[in-house]
Formats: structure tokens, C-alpha cells, sequence
């Protein structure tokens, strides 16, 4: 997407940087194609959007970001994922379809937006023989800013990248070698379920439960009984789509305000639920773990991190 800097300048690994409404945050991870991962870095600085890039060019001067590939991931905000049937035209046609496709689901003019497509494919299936296809559209304005902010920085930015493909790239970790894997997340913004297999992103879908409300004392119960009617809901689509393989587990993202949801879950559930502790399945620097809450906040920086190949939008 952007020049590059010649090899013998640059770090191993990858650094994913994000850059929230409040703050940027950024996670390097070497050896991402390993059967463990080494987290060597991870840290946030406070930001308005007004310093955004001033304070991106104060950590590429402080951390010499310079010298690392880097990604970047998009908030759920600024775009749209959308499952849609794939047409049926010939592969250099493939781009255009879709975005005919989804002109009318999208809340801007489809000129005005970026669109990349990835297939649903399941076991043994060949690329082009997908039974669906999941659309991401970003306004153009959000692609051209997030690479003026890089571009103004010095830092060599690869991918443009959304939280539902990271948190794919974590799952992989987890997952058994014969069947998916479902894994839950949650955030300020809300909660992410996906279920991926072989790192193929089968079935990705958000929940509008925050990690604040499911934290309430008052409340909790609710929104528990709301994610467990949704995961259920999701996971009875999936076996529909006959894909060829089923959901071993569901795998719960660290989340500190609730430590009650994993055992609410497999009550609820049936699927096992266990709780994803990336000290299991990665290294960090120094020998040390992130605490819970680190691993909370991190988690899908770690996972854009884990990147190895995809699509880029």
C-alpha cells in the first residue's frame, strides 16, 4: 500500500497500531507463523483526535517505528461488514459485482467507498466455490486519512486491517485440528463472536452488549441471558450453512469486569466454553504476562499482530 523501507532497516514481526477515539495503542509480535508468538511490546498513549498525529509522530520518533512493518485496525465505526451471496461472474468481474450488490446496504454513495470481499469457504472447498462472501466497505475519506496519518509519521504501513479478521488470527491459536472454533470478544463498543477454522473466517457477527454493561452489578444478568441467546442463534445459522464441519467450542476473550460469563456461558450453552488466557498460547517480553486487563485491551491489537497473510482493504 505504501513504500517500503529497504530490509536491512527494518525489524522482524509486526507492529499493529490503533488509533482509538481517545487514544493510540500499538502491540509488536515476532514470529507470527510459530506455534508460540512472542509479544515483545505493548503500550498506549492518552490522544484526542485533534493530536492524533502528533502523537503518532511522538511514538515513531520515541520507538523508532520506522523500522517495523506496521498495520493498523480500523474501530468498528468507520465500516461496514456485510454478508452477501456471491454472484456469479468471472473473477475479473468479481470487485464490481459486489460492490453493485451492496450499494444499497451501505450509508454513503459506493463511489465514495473502499470495498475488499472474502469467501466463506468450507472444508475442502477451492477458492471461487464459496457459498457466501463477506463484503467490507470504509469510506474512502477513512482510508485516505488513516494513510496520511502514516504517511506523515514515516512509518511504513501494510494493511489496513478490521478487529473480526484479528480476532480470527487469535482464535487459530486455539483451535482443534477437526473442528471450528467460535470465539467471543468484548469491548467498549460491543461484542464480536466469530467462528473460523483452519484460519477461514466462517461466520463473524456483533453484539450490541458492551464489556461496561455485562460488568453491571444491577444489570448482568440480562445481558448475559441476551449474549446467550445470540451466540445460539448464531451458532444453529452456522450449522444451516453446511459447511462441512461443526463448532468444537467457544473460546471466551479475556474480560475482567465480568469473570462470571464463562460459567453462565456453559450453562447456556451447548458447546464448551472456555476462557481464552493468550499466555497459554504466546510469549511475552521479559518472561512476564500481561495482566487480565492488559489482555482485554490488547487482545485484538495482539491479533492484528499475529497477521500472517489475508486480505488487506
Amino acid at each position: 500500500m505504501l513504500g517500503w523501507l529497504s530490509k536491512s532497516r527494518q525489524e522482524s514481526g509486526l507492529l499493529a497500531v490503533a488509533i482509538e477515539p481517545e487514544a493510540i495503542k500499538f502491540a509488536h509480535v515476532l514470529n507470527a507463523n510459530t506455534e508460540r508468538p512472542y509479544a515483545a511490546h505493548w503500550a498506549s498513549v492518552s490522544s484526542a483526535p485533534s493530536d492524533h498525529a502528533s502523537s503518532l509522530q511522538r511514538l515513531t520518533r520515541e520507538h523508532d517505528f520506522a523500522r517495523f512493518v506496521c498495520t493498523t485496525l480500523l474501530e468498528p465505526a468507520e465500516y461496514q461488514i456485510l454478508l452477501v451471496e456471491p454472484p456469479k461472474v468471472p473473477a475479473d468481474e468479481l470487485r464490481a459485482a459486489i460492490r453493485w450488490k451492496i450499494k444499497d446496504l451501505i450509508e454513503y454513495h459506493i463511489d465514495d467507498a473502499t470495498v475488499d470481499v472474502f469467501e466463506v469457504r468450507g472444508e475442502g472447498e477451492t477458492k471461487g466455490s464459496a457459498k457466501a462472501m463477506y463484503a467490507v466497505a470504509t469510506p474512502n475519506e477513512v482510508v485516505q486519512k488513516r494513510i496520511a496519518l502514516f504517511e506523515e509519521a514515516g512509518v511504513p504501513l501494510k494493511v489496513i486491517d478490521i478487529p473480526e479478521m484479528a480476532q480470527r488470527n487469535v482464535a487459530s491459536l486455539f483451535e482443534s485440528p477437526d473442528k471450528a472454533t467460535a470465539m467471543l470478544a468484548f469491548s467498549s463498543w460491543g461484542g464480536l463472536l466469530t467462528i473460523s477454522f483452519h484460519g477461514e473466517l466462517l461466520l463473524t457477527r456483533r453484539l450490541e452488549v458492551t464489556s461496561t454493561q455485562l460488568g453491571q452489578r444491577e444489570h448482568g444478568d440480562h445481558y448475559r441471558e441476551r449474549v446467550a441467546t445470540e451466540i445460539t442463534r448464531s451458532l444453529d445459522m452456522f450449522d444451516r450453512q453446511r459447511l462441512s464441519v461443526g463448532v468444537g467450542n467457544l473460546v471466551l476473550a479475556p474480560l475482567p469486569q465480568d469473570p462470571e460469563l464463562e460459567q453462565f456461558l456453559g450453562g447456556k450453552l451447548y458447546v464448551p466454553v472456555a476462557g481464552a488466557a493468550l499466555p497459554e498460547v504466546m510469549d511475552f517480553a521479559g518472561g512476564s504476562e500481561p495482566t487480565p486487563e492488559e489482555q482485554w485491551e490488547y487482545f485484538h491489537l495482539f491479533g492484528a499482530a499475529l497477521r500472517v497473510e489475508g486480505k488487506a482493504l
